[in-house]
This record gives C-alpha cells, sequence and structure tokens, in this order.
C-alpha cells in the first residue's frame, strides 16, 4: 500500500507502524478468504467466486478454524482480515470474529457489503470491529455493471451509512479501469458526504477473472493520470477540513510517483521505511482450504497448508531457496528493466503476481510500472 495522505500530509494513521515505523512489525497482515461463496460474481474478482460455489467442500470446518485462529494469536500476527469470497456468506463467521477478538487479534473485514443489515452492523459495533473495507466501483450504474447485480450500489451504500452512524471505521475500495477511472471524482465526493474516513484505490491483477478484463487495464498515461487525480483530491480533501486517509494499492511504483510530483526529505524516508512491495514477508493468504499463499492474488503459488503445519511455521520458517525465502530478497532476482532501476529499493520490483501473468516468469517485469 502506498500513502498518499501520509506523503503529502504526515499523516498518522494505526497501520503505519505496519508499514513506515522505523522497527516494521514483522509479522504478516493474513488476509483470511474464510469462504470460497459470494452472493455477487464482480468482474474482477480475484477468488472467481460466486454463488455457485458450494459453501463448505473442501472450506476449513469450526474446529479447524478456530486452531488457525490459535495460532495466528500466539504468534501475534498484527491484523487478521477476514474476507472471501464474501466473509458474511459464511454461516459461522460471527463465531470465528468473536473468538479472534477474544484472543487478542485486531479483526477487520473486505465486505461487498450488501449483507450489512442493521443487525450485522449493531453487531460489527459491539465486536469492536477495527476495520470494514467495503467495495465501490463508481457511480451507481457503473458500480451495478461491474458487479453484475443492480441494486448492488444502493445496498452498499446502505451498508457505509449503517456502519458510520454506529463509528465502525469504515473504508471505500475501488478498482481502477477503464470502466470507472473517470469516476475517481464521484467516489471522493461520496467519501466525503458520507463521512467515510478512508479510501484504498486498487491497481487491477490479473488474477481470478481479473485476467478476463486485463484489457480494460489503464495504460502508463492513464495510470500517471489517475495518480494525478488522486493526489488533486486527497489535497482538496484535506483543503476542505477533511483529512482523510487516502491509499493507493498493489502498485508500488506509485510511491515514487508521489515523491517525483511532490518530493520532499520525509517521504524519501517514508519510501525507504516502506520498502515496497511485501508479497511473502508483510502481507500473506489462507485460502479457505487452509492453503497458504505469498499473498491474495497470487493463488498459483501454494506454500503450504495450515491443515498439515501451523500458518505460524510456515512463514516463519521457509526452506532455503523456497519461494518464501526468495520473496524475502526478490530485489536480486526481479528481471527486464527493474534490474537497473532507481527505484527498486523503495518499490521491490513491484507486483509479482502480475508480472507472471503478462510475462509467464514468475520474475518478470511487471507491466502496470508507468514510471
Amino acid at each position: 500500500m502506498t500513502s498518499v495522505s501520509k506523503f503529502l500530509f504526515g499523516c498518522e494513521e494505526p497501520n503505519d507502524r505496519l508499514r513506515y515505523a522505523e522497527h516494521v512489525h514483522r509479522k504478516p497482515v493474513v488476509v483470511w478468504n474464510v469462504t470460497p461463496a459470494c452472493n455477487l460474481a464482480c468482474a474482477h474478482c480475484y477468488a472467481a467466486s460466486s454463488s455457485g460455489k458450494d459453501l463448505m467442500e473442501g472450506v476449513l470446518d469450526n474446529a479447524q478454524a478456530r486452531s488457525v485462529i490459535d495460532d495466528l494469536a500466539a504468534w501475534k500476527v498484527p491484523v487478521l482480515l477476514f474476507s472471501g469470497g464474501e466473509p458474511f456468506c459464511r454461516p459461522d463467521i460471527r463465531d470465528l470474529a468473536e473468538y479472534a477478538k477474544s484472543k487478542g487479534l485486531r479483526v477487520t473485514f473486505s465486505t461487498n457489503g450488501t449483507l450489512i443489515d442493521d443487525d450485522t452492523a449493531d453487531w460489527l459495533a459491539d465486536l469492536g470491529t477495527g476495520y470494514v473495507g467495503i467495495s465501490i466501483d463508481g457511480t451507481e450504474s457503473v458500480h451495478d455493471e461491474f458487479r453484475r447485480r443492480k441494486g448492488a450500489y444502493a445496498a452498499s451504500l446502505a451498508a457505509i451509512r449503517r456502519l458510520v452512524s454506529r463509528n465502525v471505521k469504515v473504508g471505500l475500495r475501488v478498482t481502477m479501469t477503464r470502466f470507472n477511472v473517470s469516476a475517481i471524482p464521484d467516489i471522493f465526493d461520496l467519501m466525503r458526504d458520507e463521512n467515510v474516513p478512508r479510501i484504498c484505490l486498487y491497481h487491477l491483477v490479473y488474477t481470478g477473472r481479473g485476467s478476463e478484463i486485463a484489457a480494460t487495464d489503464l495504460s502508463a498515461a492513464e495510470r500517471r493520470n489517475a495518480l494525478d487525480v488522486i493526489i488533486a483530491e486527497t489535497e482538496k480533501s484535506f483543503a476542505m477540513g477533511n483529512p482523510v486517509e487516502v491509499l493507493t494499492v498493489d502498485n508500488h511504483c506509485d510511491g515514487p510517483y508521489i515523491y517525483m510530483k511532490r518530493p520532499s526529505e520525509r517521504v524519501s524516508k517514508l519510501l525507504q521505511l516502506n520498502g515496497g512491495n511485501s508479497s511473502g514477508a508483510g502481507i500473506a493468504c489462507i485460502s479457505w482450504d487452509g492453503t497458504v499463499y505469498p499473498d491474495q492474488f497470487w493463488r498459483n503459488h501454494p506454500v503450504g497448508n495450515v491443515k498439515e503445519r501451523p500458518f505460524s511455521e510456515i512463514w516463519g520458517n521457509p526452506p532455503p531457496g523456497s519461494l518464501l525465502e526468495q520473496l524475502r530478497r526478490k530485489k536480486e532476482f526481479v528481471k527486464g528493466r527493474c534490474r537497473s532501476c532507481r527505484w527498486l529499493d523503495v518499490c521491490g520490483g513491484n507486483f509479482r503476481a502480475r508480472g507472471e501473468a503478462v510475462t509467464g516468469d514468475i520474475w518478470g517485469e511487471d507491466p502496470a510500472c508507468y514510471l
């Protein structure tokens, strides 16, 4: 993640200790895809989830899931993010979240929001949920087309309002493509109008159904323009007295680009502290069947399974020469123009899943780099 608001205005946010502290937390944020099922079938879904997925076939059962939580809590991971599919499609999601919270984990959710009714919003507030990210991909018509369900936008907006009214921290999650990039100012307006304190703008990753719409991804010029708009909208929010948290995700050349637009010693130091892509190190994924991946998008490279070995051992003790071990010194392996790029130390070679999708080589250069 690249914190646009921190780079521009130096804002301090709770998760900055994971990205920009002098002594960065060495345990990963764990994204847990707790179910393959979803009530939507979004065009860009990296997990290719849908209502046609069998809800429990091969999925970790409640006892196995609780054992995973015990391990994550004992190992002291900083954040547990329940995702899917749609996490609220899993019948025992409340039990698992409450159990994780009781073990001292910071519990967060990534959701389309359409299943968050008043009762669920009350429960999230009572739980003390750290954060709920809800997907909004443009204006109503664009969002509904993207999410392949008429009325999805209205349901997600209703969930946002329910959570804001209950003082649950909520953020917007946007995946940028040519379908919706022109709507970025509208989405910022929505954020300001609804008093939402956070927005994450994702670059498209070509995995799952995202690979089917790769042709709609932004060109280098379109990416630069999108970042210019994001910078301008962030500055507009702060000028209006609305200091929102603005992050871009899955394209680590965003940081150097912002530095070149707004150079300062402070931003240079933040880039060095962050180090760019953290797949296999600062971010981890556990899938519904217990498979562990270097991140939630790179689902063709399993590194273990929690049914066979605890996550803490899989992640904490990777064998020499294994993918996890190599990812933690990936600057030695990346190819193409990344090898000689002056930003390699602060970008980390960008996103491996996207590089592999285009070049067929896990160390191939990421086509989304626009520097």
